[in-house]
C-alpha cells in the first residue's frame, strides 16, 4: 500500500515567502511626500546645469521653508477668481481632446533619464501626439496626472535636476494649446497656471539666494523689498539671464509666453523697469490664432504683472483693445444658420468673458480721475468716439468697474453707448439694468435721473419680451420711489401700461 509523505504546508509557505517590511504609505498613493536623492559624490561626470551648490544641501525642511518664504503669494483676488472660474464652467465626467499628449500618458518612472541622454534632446523636447481622431479621458484622470506632474517638477528641482523641471513645465504649458477641451479649458488654465506659478517662485528664490549668498553659503546682503538691478551681483544676473535664454529657445509661441510670464518678476534682477518686456509679450500674444487661448494668455499676463512693484497699465488697455478686435471679428463674421456653429461661438464668448472681467478690475484698481479719463480715451469710450459701436460684453464690464462719480456724471453718454452696442456678445437690456444699479450707489440729481429714465423708458417700451422689460424696470424702481418722483400707485400703473 502506497503511503504519502506528511507535509506541513504552513511551514512550507513561510520558508518560501519573500521577506516583508511594513510600510507607512500606500504604494499606489501620490508620491508628493517623497524626495529623489541624487548622489553627486559618486558621479565622475560634471554637469554644470545640475551642479550641486557647495555647502547648500536641499532637504525637505528647506523645501517647506521655500514655500513659506516665497515672495509671491497669490493675492486673495486671484485665488477667489480662480475658484469662481472653475465654478462657472463645471466639468463633465468625460473630457474630449483632439489628441492625447504623451505627457499625460507617461508614468513617473518613464521620466527618469540619464544626465547625458537628457542633454542630447532639445530643451523643450518634441511632444508627440497620437494619430487618430478625438480622444476621451475622464477629468479625474486628467487632473490627477497634472497633480503628479506638479510633484515631479518639484521633486526634480529639489534633486538639483532643473533641466527636467523646465522640460516638464514646457510640456505642461503646451496643454493650453488645445482648446478643443471646450468647457474644461478654464479649469485646465487654473491647473496649468498653478504649476507655472510654482516654477516661477522656484526660479525667483534660486536667483534671490544667489544674490544674497556666496557659493560657500556666506551671507552677502539682505535684499530690500524695493531692490534694484544695481543691487544684484554678476553671478545672480548671469543665472537669471540664462533662464530667460533657455525659455526663449522654446519653439512654440504659447508655452514660451506662459513660461516667461511665470518668471516675469525675475526681470527685476536685470532691469529696473521691465515695461519693454511687457510690451513685447503683448505683441507676441497677437500671434496666437485661437481667440480663447489668446484671451487666457492675456489673463495670465495681467496676473503675473501684479507681482511687479510698479508697472504702467498701458499694456492692459492694449490687451482689452486686442480682445475687443477679436470679438468684433467674431460678431461681424457671417452668421451661420447651423445651430452647432452658433452655439460654439457663444461658448467661446462666454469663456472669454472672465478674462475681460479680471483685466478690467486690474486696469481701474486705484486710478485717479485723470487716469480714468486717459483710459477711457484709449479704450474709445469718450464723447467724440460714441457714435462707433462697442462690444456689449466689454462695455458691460467697463460699466461695472468705472468709478461711480464717472457713471453719474456721464449717465446719458453711457446710455448712448449702450444704444449703439447691439451685438450678440451680451444682452443689451442687461447693460441698461446695470446702469440703474450703478446710479443707485450714489443717487444722482433729479434732473439727471429724469433724463435717464426718459431715455430708458423709450427703449424698454419697444421690448416684446415682458421678462426683459421687468428686468430693466426692477433696476430703477428703488431710485424712482426713494426720490419720490412718482407715487407708488402711479408707478404700478405705469408698469401695467408698459
Amino acid at each position: 500500500m502506497m503511503e504519502f509523505r506528511a507535509r506541513d504546508y504552513t511551514l512550507h509557505l513561510q520558508s518560501h515567502a519573500l521577506p516583508r517590511v511594513p510600510t507607512h504609505s500606500h504604494p499606489l498613493s501620490s508620491p508628493s511626500s517623497q524626495v529623489i536623492v541624487v548622489h553627486h559624490d559618486n558621479s565622475d561626470f560634471f554637469d554644470p546645469l545640475r551642479r550641486n551648490e557647495i555647502h547648500m544641501k536641499t532637504t525637505l525642511h528647506d523645501a517647506h521653508k521655500l514655500s513659506q518664504d516665497s515672495d509671491h503669494h497669490p493675492p486673495k483676488e486671484w485665488t477667489s477668481f480662480r475658484r469662481l472660474l472653475m465654478h462657472k464652467f463645471p466639468v463633465s465626467k468625460m473630457v474630449s481632446i483632439s489628441s492625447m499628449p504623451d505627457v499625460l500618458l507617461r508614468s513617473g518612472k518613464s521620466q527618469e533619464k540619464s544626465s547625458i541622454s537628457m542633454h542630447l534632446e532639445e530643451l523643450d523636447g518634441s511632444q508627440k501626439f497620437e494619430d487618430g481622431g478625438a480622444k476621451v479621458i475622464t477629468w479625474q484622470v486628467y487632473v490627477s496626472r497634472l497633480h503628479e506632474l506638479k510633484d515631479e517638477i518639484n521633486r526634480s528641482w529639489l534633486a538639483e535636476d532643473r533641466v527636467t523641471s523646465l522640460r516638464l513645465s514646457i510640456k505642461v504649458a503646451k496643454l493650453l494649446m488645445d482648446t478643443s477641451v471646450s468647457e474644461f479649458y478654464p479649469t485646465l488654465f487654473v491647473l496649468v497656471t498653478d504649476i507655472m506659478d510654482m516654477l516661477g517662485d522656484l526660479v525667483w528664490q534660486r536667483i534671490r539666494r544667489k544674490a544674497e549668498f556666496s557659493e560657500e553659503g556666506t551671507l552677502l546682503c539682505n535684499l530690500p523689498e524695493n531692490f534694484g538691478a544695481i543691487d544684484i551681483c554678476a553671478d545672480a544676473k548671469e543665472t537669471c539671464n540664462n533662464w530667460f535664454v533657455k525659455i526663449g529657445s522654446v519653439q512654440e509661441v504659447l508655452p514660451r509666453i506662459y513660461l516667461e510670464l511665470a518668471i516675469l518678476p525675475c526681470w527685476r534682477f536685470l532691469l529696473d523697469q521691465p515695461a519693454d518686456s511687457l510690451r513685447r509679450l503683448v505683441m507676441m500674444i497677437r500671434g496666437l490664432g485661437d481667440p480663447v487661448a489668446s484671451a487666457y494668455c492675456r489673463l495670465y499676463m495681467a496676473h503675473c504683472a501684479q507681482k511687479l512693484p510698479a508697472h504702467d497699465i498701458g499694456y492692459l488697455v492694449t490687451c482689452v483693445n486686442d480682445i475687443t478686435v477679436i470679438l468684433m471679428q467674431m460678431m461681424s463674421a457671417k452668421e451661420s444658420t447651423h445651430g452647432n456653429v452658433q452655439s460654439f461661438k457663444e461658448l467661446q464668448v462666454s469663456q472669454m468673458e472672465p478674462t475681460i472681467e479680471y483685466i478690467m478690475k486690474c486696469i481701474f484698481n486705484g486710478l485717479s480721475q485723470r487716469q480714468v479719463t486717459e483710459v477711457l480715451t484709449e479704450l474709445g469710450f469718450m464723447k467724440s468716439q460714441q457714435d462707433f459701436p462697442k462690444v456689449s460684453i466689454v462695455l458691460h464690464h467697463l460699466l461695472k468697474e468705472l468709478p461711480i462719480e464717472v457713471v453719474c456724471s456721464n449717465a446719458l453718454q453711457i446710455l448712448h453707448l449702450i444704444e449703439f452696442s447691439k451685438d450678440s456678445s451680451f444682452d443689451q437690456h442687461m447693460n441698461y439694468r446695470l446702469v440703474g444699479f450703478r446710479l443707485y450707489e450714489m443717487k444722482p440729481s433729479v434732473d439727471v435721473l429724469n433724463a435717464v429714465l426718459d431715455k430708458v423708458i423709450q427703449v424698454i417700451t419697444q421690448y416684446e419680451s415682458l421678462d426683459k422689460y421687468l428686468t430693466v424696470v426692477d433696476a430703477y424702481a428703488d431710485l424712482i420711489l426713494q426720490n419720490q418722483m412718482v407715487s407708488l400707485s402711479e408707478w404700478v400703473q405705469s408698469l401695467l401700461n408698459g
